[in-house]
């Protein structure tokens, strides 16, 4: 500040993130993106919560304060599916834990309102955008408040918060009030009266008492999340109404590609002397896109990023590579090329007219969607352009591909195969039972099987020795020991062994966790089994890890249970040595063994 001659800021931003410079981490890019419209920011990286005058080291802040709890949900940052407490945050220099709390949205919002009294606060980020409202707490075991009202803040941006946050600032500097702001897309606000066309949901008070309540709160809500035909959302509150407007229009190629035009550095803040473990993961990494329009019930993307994909032109993303090419300590290597789902680059609706009013929220599932465009062209001429670059050596494919598209995308399927696996391929089936698939909304296990053999012929073909690696998920709603067993009868027979699985946790705003707490489909009615014991948790997730030794007593008690001890010899049996016909591997860096 004394550098650039202010004497105060205009934005502070606070996060519960170290800070980097990169267009992957939300507090850089939305810095970033007021500075270059004239705004003076401020960033408090991981504050220290506890003492008042951290947050007044830059002084008070001209218009308002920005809060995020960082990338990711703090109690989901903190604790296990077992609710016990992580050893380390992937988001803190050196890895070191505790460096954010619990509720980090509540308690930053609390201490910036300790600091400076009467100072505007807008809250924001994953944990703001998925706690909008009242919801299930896994943590808690209860239903919680919204945010906004738990929080006191006077404003909450859900979603990508670009236009949102530009239009806040701009208008607070051109001197309206800020009970004025009360009609942004993608913002929410509480107040005593209401819009008279909105769509009011059950309250707080509501929900926090009856599961049917509550899953037709969801309900309603989830109607209301096409950004170009949805309607403000009230949920009452005691005396006070939540206000949701509608979200947020997406980002044109031309908005887009000036965000990811901004000066990031793509480095740590140089006060940092040990790494951050997530700046290492997506270093060299390039983000195309951003949306998903898979419609997984366990995933909250689409809550937050929309459904609609909103790709970056080639152009930009060239830029982005020219500039991270330059770097000193780039080595020839990017890492990944993709978003949410790396195949959905360029893909969207066809029919303008028919997504406006679109409610599906899958395009993919239970079938795919008949306006879909699924060419794989956009994709593959840029992977063939970055091939090119003159310093770029290799460029992989670390995000997720969604293999239900790639029958759609054989030019794309065969070029990522021949060129951007380094030696594993990332996939989420998360089940092969395909009862529970259907609870997930993911493809069932037929559609897997034939991408697996696809996979596996063109890798033979292509003389690379190189594997798929599966993500799958234990304890999902829907999930029983039956199934579980078929899932582990599944690995055993098509030789793939996992060595790590996501043990379900119900985060806030997914289906799944509305599901978890409900026990039942708020859109079918359909009651739907919930592992809820510790026991049958372990058990389930042991069957996913039959061939590890330790899970063996867990695998034959599973077995018992569900009086299957008949496939006992079938998952602990040696493999018999089978020919696999693959060749060494070609000149690729990268080589790992097949699992």
């Amino acid at each position: 500040m004394k550098a650039r001659h202010w004497e105060e800021l205009d934005v502070l931003f606070i996060s519960g993130d170290a800070y980097i410079d990169h267009p992957a981490f939300g507090s850089a890019l939305l810095a970033r993106l007021l500075e270059s419209n004239g705004f003076r920011v401020g960033i408090l990286a991981q504050p220290n919560w506890k003492d008042p005058e951290v947050f007044r080291t830059m002084g008070r802040p001209r218009l308002f304060a920005a809060i995020s709890a960082g990338a990711m949900d703090s109690m989901v940052n903190h604790y296990t599916a077992a609710k016990k407490i992580r050893r380390s945050d992937a988001y803190t220099p050196g890895g070191i834990a505790g460096k954010r709390p619990n509720r980090a949205v509540i308690a930053y919002t609390a201490a910036i309102k300790g600091a400076f009294k009467g100072l505007p606060t807008v809250i924001g980020g994953i944990e703001a955008s998925l706690r909008r409202l009242a919801h299930y707490d896994y943590w808690a075991d209860k239903v919680r408040r919204s945010i906004l009202i738990d929080s006191k803040a006077d404003l909450l941006i859900y979603g990508m918060a670009e236009t949102a946050l530009l239009e806040i600032t701009r208008r607070l500097d051109n001197g309206e009030p800020l009970d004025k702001l009360k009609n942004i897309k993608g913002t929410a606000f509480a107040a005593k009266s209401c819009p008279d066309d909105a769509i009011k949901i059950p309250s707080f008070e509501q929900v926090s008492v009856s599961t049917e309540a509550y899953n037709q709160a969801f309900k309603l809500a989830s109607g209301q999340e096409n950004p170009f035909s949805a309607k403000v959302l009230i949920q009452p509150h005691g005396s006070r109404n939540l206000i949701i407007n509608p979200p947020a229009l997406p980002l044109s190629e031309a908005e887009l590609d000036q965000v990811y035009d901004l000066p990031f550095t793509r480095q740590p803040h140089p006060s940092y002397n040990k790494t951050i473990p997530a700046f290492e993961q997506i270093r060299d990494s390039i983000t195309s896109h951003r949306g998903c329009f898979g419609g997984c019930a366990f995933c909250a993307i689409t809550h937050h990023q929309g459904k609609t994909i909103q790709s970056r032109s080639q152009e930009s993303i060239l830029r982005e590579i020219d500039n991270l090419s330059s770097q000193k300590n780039f080595r020839g290597t990017i890492s990944d090329v993709g978003g949410p789902t790396a195949n959905m680059y360029g893909l969207g609706c066809g029919n303008p007219e028919a997504e406006k009013i679109c409610q599906r929220p899958s395009c993919l599932f239970p079938n795919i969607c008949k306006n879909l465009i699924t060419s794989d062209q956009p994709a593959t001429r840029l992977l063939e352009t970055i091939r090119h670059h003159k310093k770029v050596k290799h460029t992989f494919i670390a995000s997720g591909v969604r293999y239900d598209l790639l029958p759609m995308q054989q030019q794309y399927f065969a070029d990522l195969l021949q060129h951007h696996v380094g030696g594993l391929l990332k996939v989420a089936p998360e089940s092969t039972s395909d009862r529970v698939t259907a609870v997930m909304r993911k493809p069932g296990a037929e559609i897997f099987t034939r991408f697996l053999e696809q996979f596996r012929q063109h890798s033979h073909a292509l003389g690379l020795r190189q594997a798929v690696v599966p993500y799958l998920i234990s304890n999902h709603p829907g999930s029983t020991l039956e199934d579980m067993i078929e899932v582990a009868l599944y690995l055993k027979h098509h030789r793939l062994k996992v060595e790590q699985v996501q043990d379900f946790t119900p985060t806030p705003g997914s289906l799944s966790t509305c599901i978890y707490h409900t026990g039942k489909d708020p859109f079918s009615g359909k009651t739907i089994h919930i592992p809820r014991t510790a026991k049958e948790r372990r058990l389930q997730k042991a069957l996913i890890l039959y061939h590890r030794a330790e899970s063996k007593a867990d695998v034959i008690e599973a077995l018992k249970m569900s009086r299957r001890k008949d496939v006992a010899q079938e998952l602990f049996s040696s493999p018999q040595s089978k020919q696999t016909n693959q060749k060494p591997r070609k000149n690729r860096k990268h080589d790992r063994s097949h699992k």
